[in-house]
């Protein structure tokens, strides 16, 4: 009897382990975690215009605030009225930054007029004209409404493709278009 009772015992304490054992090697419930990699920050494109002395299409890393696309585009001009620009407020993606001008102070026309640091060239003479075939980065980044961005793929433009036939040609160049040409073509040749 004694010894009926530890088989019986026995079997019991199988019957538990056993169980014990499935319940330890069965599959996890629920969702299973996925690891995503990183997301890397592509730079956001702003299109900054108004009183600024080069405006035009910037690009900057997230994070960039009003004050830096000002920066970007040569800073204020002094007609600019600030009292509407939060500086410190976050750029987006796409978005347009449009300085406004003081009342009674804003340009006629949208034309880009040059920086104080180019002097106004005159069209009928070949001389202070910019040519677009042969010009630095540094002569370029001077033209009205073309940021280094755009200087650079100006010289990137002509390496890949081959000097500029007519000053039209610019055109074709990423970031400029008819009313930036509009500012350029009288200063600019071939």
């Amino acid at each position: 009897m004694k010894n009926a009772l530890y088989v019986l015992l026995g079997v019991m304490a199988g019957f538990v382990l056993a169980g014990v054992l499935v319940f330890v090697s069965r599959a996890p419930a629920g969702e299973p975690i996925v690891l995503r990699p990183a997301p890397t920050s592509a730079p956001i494109a702003v299109d900054v215009g108004g009183a600024v002395p080069r405006p035009g299409l910037y690009q900057f890393p997230e994070g960039a605030r009003v004050q830096d696309a000002i920066d970007a585009a040569g800073g204020l001009l002094a007609e600019a009225d600030t009292s509407g620009l939060n500086l410190a407020a976050l750029l987006e993606d796409g978005q347009q930054l449009v300085v406004a001008y003081k009342a009674g102070s804003e340009p006629t026309e949208t034309v880009n007029l040059p920086t104080s640091e180019t002097a106004t060239p005159n069209p009928n003479s070949g001389e202070d004209l910019v040519n677009i075939n042969t010009a630095t980065f540094e002569e370029l980044d001077k033209l009205p409404g073309i940021g280094p961005a755009t200087a650079q793929k100006i010289i990137d433009y002509r390496e890949l493709h081959g000097p500029f036939a007519a000053i039209e040609d610019i055109l074709n160049v990423s970031g400029i278009g008819p009313s930036t040409f509009e500012g350029l073509k009288d200063l600019i040749t071939v």
